[in-house]
């Protein structure tokens, strides 16, 4: 397991964009189908946009129709940490990154098999590392 990666919001502002901050940080969401990576079809690895941590792969991605990019599973399940969020009326899981604790989205277990889960993260949570 890699070291954690603590800083204050003071630190992660002069690291990450407004949008970055506002997600990653601060719990929000990005609109729906407005994210560059939501219909992405190229191969390779998505990281944390906030510390880099190898977090889903393109082989688990598939098209959920909910316009963010959605994986049934991630690299591995000590890449990201879950809590739940009782921001909205219905209790969901919020999915976070488990190196630097940056929000990536939700889970929810509708997704395909073999897991029936469909992690939706938001894309500016993320980076694409393209496979050659």
């Amino acid at each position: 397991m890699s070291e954690k990666v603590v800083k204050t919001d003071n630190d992660w502002k002069e690291e990450l964009s407004p949008e970055e901050f506002r997600v990653m940080r601060k719990h929000g969401t990005e609109p729906a189908f407005t994210g560059k990576y939501w219909d992405l079809k190229d191969q390779g690895i998505y990281k944390c946009a906030a510390c880099g941590n190898e977090l889903f792969s393109s082989e688990t991605k598939y098209d959920s129709g909910s316009g963010w990019p959605s994986f049934y599973q991630p690299l591995s399940q000590d890449k990201v940490g879950t809590q739940i969020d009782r921001t909205l009326l219905a209790a969901r899981t919020e999915v976070h990154c488990d190196k630097c604790n940056a929000h990536l989205g939700h889970v929810f277990p509708d997704g395909p098999m073999p897991t029936g889960q469909r992690y939706c993260i938001n894309s500016v949570s993320l980076k694409f590392e393209k496979k050659d």
